[in-house]
């Protein structure tokens, strides 16, 4: 074989995907692990400490509080199982983001999520420290960084594995709030559920135990490592909610129905407390490790999540290349240990109470983007494809994003001023990041889509071509509504069309009308069809 032969047969194996090539994110989970992750990272401690607050607030419909909370977290859980349709991408809120906004404004909300999680796996190691103390006698820190580095190891050791103790861990979760489910039901009709409480209080509530829903988000970002995750993932986010939401109101009720409404809003420990009524004095024992069971899954979720957002934000050059770095076991290696690194500083922070609040401003600054995206593609690109698809328009506005953003105006008073002002904060530190990484000449590398993954078939496209036929078609990709890389996968779907024998080459006049094929669908011109002809007959006069 000839050495051009050799260098043309080279060049078909690595266009075909069959080249060696550096490892990547690998897709291992299903709907069942992907629901396990979910509930997981919902059902956390917050249950164990909101509920007396909860009910000094709600009284005796405390368990209403956690349905309206449920309804109002489901508002955006259908706007990310709509974008997770869309796009099955680890960079999820990022990624949502910089198909409707500019770079700098997609990149803080990708900081601030980041930074967000990682605060959160700081706090809630330390919580994992509390209750490992009623056991050990070790210093708090040592026991939080303990609990980083094994959750740090097993996020190593691969996705598959790491699956696999997260299913455990939620079915003991899951399992544990069943049994005070089961304690309360002898107890059913001994307090009522409805006396003394008003809808101002069971808001209030709602407000205050909202934060026990946080997380179900976080299985977006595990989109690259699910089968057919335009499928799974809105479907495991959906069902996971769901069910917390069912665990949450009915441990609620079995709350009330043991202690009543007084003594429970009265209480430091409510669920320590029902199950004393049950197994007396070695409650505290039992539900310390629950707890700890608990704390050790959402710290490995946490982390898991933010390698997972900081590999995403490097796919598309948001962020260094090194944090896209995959390990031969499929782990986001220089993510998973940045994450933990950082974790263990705040970690030696120790009262991290102030801190932890960027946790809670994250969410809202996250909550508004992804709805705001949702009715932004239903404006700018409606006829893009979308499996899942929110049901209820009022012309081409989506209304359940509109009542989520309605909801996150409800419930935004509870932020306190300091979460307020340490966000904003972490915000224009985001801004000066981005800033500092493209001065240093680090700027948006587009990814292309033809070297993506099964999920996506493989044309001839490459993005040179693509942005030559940008470039001829007079496209500036700073004042329209959509980006290079959707533009590549636009021109990558209608050239398929065109493309019965995989060997095809392309002219540039095949190119140029693709190019004003996929202009026009991206733009969402309403007579698309009736104008396609007339675009083709413009591209051949070239």
């Amino acid at each position: 074989m000839t050495n051009s032969a050799a260098k043309g047969d080279d060049e078909h194996r690595a266009e075909s995907g069959h080249a060696t090539a550096a490892p990547t994110l690998a897709r291992t989970l299903g709907l069942g692990q992907i629901t396990a992750s979910g509930v997981g990272i919902i059902i956390g401690a917050g249950i164990y400490v909101l509920l007396g607050a909860a009910t000094a607030e709600a009284g005796s419909a405390v368990w209403a509080a956690f349905v309206v909370a449920g309804a109002l977290s489901a508002l955006t859980a259908l706007s990310y199982a709509e974008l997770a349709s869309m796009f099955p991408k680890a960079g999820a809120e990022y990624d949502y983001t910089r198909r409707v906004a500019p770079e700098w404004v997609a990149f803080v909300v990708g900081w601030v999520m980041i930074l967000g999680l990682i605060i959160a796996a700081a706090a809630v190691a330390l919580g994992f420290s509390n209750y490992a103390r009623y056991f050990f006698d070790v210093p708090q820190r040592v026991a939080a960084w303990g609990l980083l580095g094994v959750v740090t190891a097993v996020a190593l050791v691969g996705m598959r594995n790491s699956a696999r103790l997260t299913v455990v861990l939620s079915v003991l979760q899951v399992g544990s709030l069943g049994v005070i489910v089961a304690i309360g039901v002898p107890h059913l009709g001994e307090h009522s559920l409805v006396d003394g409480s008003t809808p101002a209080g069971v808001i209030s509530a709602a407000a205050l135990v909202f934060f026990a829903f946080v997380g179900f988000d976080e299985v977006i970002t595990l989109a690259e490592e699910t089968t057919d995750p335009a499928r799974t993932v809105p479907r495991a986010l959906l069902i996971a909610l769901g069910v917390s939401t069912l665990l949450y109101v009915a441990v609620a009720i079995a709350a009330v129905s043991v202690l009543g409404p007084v003594a429970l809003a009265a209480s430091d420990q409510p669920l320590a407390d029902v199950m004393a009524a049950a197994i007396g004095s070695r409650s505290a024992d039992v539900v310390a490790a629950v707890a700890m069971i608990a704390t050790t899954n959402t710290t490995l979720l946490a982390v898991t999540a933010a390698s997972r957002l900081q590999y995403g934000m490097a796919e598309t050059g948001a962020l260094p290349a090194r944090f896209g770095s995959v390990s031969a076991r499929h782990a986001p290696w220089f993510g998973i240990l940045c994450s933990a690194a950082v974790a263990a500083c705040f970690v030696a922070i120790g009262d991290l109470h102030l801190v932890a609040s960027v946790t809670d401003f994250s969410v809202y600054l996250v909550f508004v983007a992804v709805n705001a995206s949702v009715i932004l593609l239903r404006i700018w690109q409606p006829k893009r494809h979308r499996p899942f698809t929110i049901r209820g328009t009022f012309g081409r506005i989506p209304l359940v994003p509109v009542l989520a953003l309605g909801a996150i105006a409800l419930l935004m008073p509870s932020l306190e001023r300091s979460a307020l002002v340490l966000g904003l904060g972490v915000c224009i530190a985001g801004i000066g990041v981005h800033v500092g990484l493209r001065t240093l000449g680090h700027h948006h590398v587009p990814t292309s889509f033809a070297a993506e993954d099964p999920l996506f078939r493989r044309t001839h496209v490459t993005d040179e071509e693509s942005a030559r036929v940008a470039d001829a078609l007079h496209i500036d990709f700073s004042a329209v509504a959509f980006d290079f890389d959707q533009f590549h996968l636009g021109m990558s779907t209608e050239i398929e069309h065109g493309r019965g024998d995989p060997e095809t080459d392309v002219t540039d006049d095949d190119l140029i009308t693709t190019g004003k094929i996929a202009l026009a669908h991206l733009n969402g011109i309403p007579d698309y069809y009736t104008r396609l002809a007339a675009m083709e007959a413009e591209a051949r006069k070239r």
